[in-house]
């Protein structure tokens, strides 16, 4: 699955749906599709992420984030 930064609208490959579905996970690992070669992955914070149309992430992959601030 593929998402966007709100910074800045790169594409963000989804490496552990695991993570993007569990609300209590602030945090997946993703990788940044730019440029030919296949870049490393990293951690992407879900509040910084969109789905590619601009949409928010729904609130069932994020609400338990809301529990621990």
């Amino acid at each position: 699955m593929f998402l966007k930064t709100k910074s800045d609208g790169s594409l963000v490959e989804v490496l552990a749906m695991d993570q993007l579905i569990n609300p209590f996970e602030i945090v997946l690992q993703g990788r940044l599709h730019a440029g030919e070669e296949l870049q490393d992955p990293e951690p992407f914070t879900k509040g910084e992420l969109l789905f590619p149309s601009g949409e928010a992430l729904p609130l069932c992959w994020t609400s338990g984030q809301q529990l621990h601030a």
